[in-house]
């Protein structure tokens, strides 16, 4: 079998070939090479010449992933819900919609708070992307895309400024001043360019770089101030529809899912694809860490949450009911990580104890389906976005919750407590 794994894509002298072109960076017999695309198919060509066709790599890969999943059944000696029985339950409670933020002409498509907690970005259907005051409900800027379907957007962690992106296969950042009659399209900056539709995107830790997904199956980093490519992700074999970043600072890996089912973690600095986990049985529309960072969580078109241990190299959890039978859009966590959160296709929101695996409340209200939510960055609300139009914000807990947080166990048998208050509270 070829063992070749393809990174990213450079420009230089091929090692076979000694031309100045396109390289493709691959690992053959655990060696990494560079090799241009002529030279890669005749390498394959000459691995096909030798008697390895197309149905022998196919009958070998299917034998090593059914190792893998055998290597992994062996750490999968209990539930989660098992190991959390001791737990105290969450019980039932309720959540009550504060504001209502209207100013969408077409479906609300992607949201994302400010780190200053007070302020959301949204983007829609109508090409529209708003900047709201959540506590009023005002909009502080409005920035119309060349194109509709404006499927992404993303707040700058200093709160200077937006990424946006969608049908224009581009991400462009447009800074934000305190001047609100400000045209901020005159400042708009084209960041990444790919060659399909934009499906999300997330900056890093600072403003200076930016993460962003597309429907050509790739993830990219880039340079804000350049538009610089810094790394390219290949892994994915469909549309890449959602990115989340690890949420330490000095976090240098991300997930993604896509429509190939498939839910991969990546080196930010190598490209790699270092995890990859395919339990679900459609599309992954939306992924998000768990706040330990040592998880995360997913939503499917086949009506299901499922939560992956990163330690366990596993699935640990899955979410579903025979009566929910639409597909999850969105998901995220309380800032504790004890709740998740899932939007979906038939109107509701349901909330999920991550530990018993148990749904605690539905949340009701709008009149199309959510297509994202997103929990504040304190924990004490949370803003959903949906085809009706409208966001739906400052939805939060009535009386207050005492949990601790906890960790996802990292085997079977270990819960580990790490001592904070449930933070999804508000007088």
């Amino acid at each position: 079998m070829c063992d070749q794994t393809f990174l990213a894509i450079t420009f230089g002298p091929c090692d076979n070939c000694s031309q100045n072109k396109p390289l493709m960076n691959i690992y053959l017999k655990n060696e990494p090479i560079n090799y241009c695309s002529l030279c890669v198919e005749m390498m394959a060509c000459q691995g096909l010449a030798k008697g390895e066709t197309i149905h022998t790599l196919k009958a070998e890969s299917e034998s090593l992933k059914s190792k893998l999943e055998e290597e992994r059944a062996k750490l999968h000696d209990v539930e989660l819900h098992q190991v959390a029985e001791k737990m105290e339950a969450l019980g039932q409670f309720v959540m009550k919609t504060r504001r209502t933020l209207k100013g969408h002409g077409n479906k609300v498509l992607c949201m994302d708070w400010c780190r200053d907690k007070r302020r959301i970005v949204s983007s829609s259907q109508d090409g529209k992307v708003i900047v709201w005051d959540a506590y009023t409900t005002n909009k502080e800027h409005a920035v119309t895309m060349p194109c509709t379907w404006v499927m992404a957007c993303a707040y700058a962690p200093s709160g200077c400024a937006v990424a946006c992106g969608g049908l224009d296969n581009k991400c462009s950042v447009y800074p934000l001043s305190l001047d609100k009659n400000e045209n901020l399209a005159a400042k708009k900056k084209s960041v990444a360019m790919h060659t399909n539709y934009l499906s999300s995107c997330s900056f890093t830790n600072s403003d200076m770089q930016i993460l962003t997904s597309s429907g050509d199956g790739t993830c990219a980093l880039w340079d804000v101030e350049s538009g610089q490519l810094l790394q390219s992700f290949h892994g994915h074999s469909a549309d890449v529809l959602s990115l989340d970043l690890a949420p330490s600072e000095t976090g240098n890996t991300f997930v993604s899912g896509g429509c190939d089912k498939k839910a991969n973690v990546w080196d930010m600095r190598s490209g790699q694809n270092v995890q990859s986990f395919e339990t679900h049985e459609s599309d992954i529309n939306s992924v998000k860490y768990y706040p330990s960072g040592d998880a995360f969580a997913s939503g499917s078109d086949d009506a299901t949450c499922r939560l992956y241990d990163l330690r366990a190299d596993r699935e640990v959890a899955i979410y579903s009911k025979e009566s929910i039978i639409f597909g999850a859009s969105s998901v995220d966590f309380s800032l504790s990580g004890r709740l998740l959160f899932a939007g979906h296709n038939d109107y509701t929101i349901n909330v999920w104890d991550v530990l018993k695996g148990t749904r605690v409340a539905i949340l009701f209200g709008h009149e199309n389906r959510v297509s994202t939510v997103r929990v504040s960055p304190d924990g004490t609300a949370f803003c959903s976005g949906s085809w009706d139009n409208t966001l739906r914000g400052l939805a939060v807990v009535i009386g207050v919750l005492h949990h601790p947080v906890v960790s996802v166990p990292r085997a079977a048998g270990e819960l580990r407590n790490i001592g904070h208050s449930f933070p999804m509270i508000c007088s």
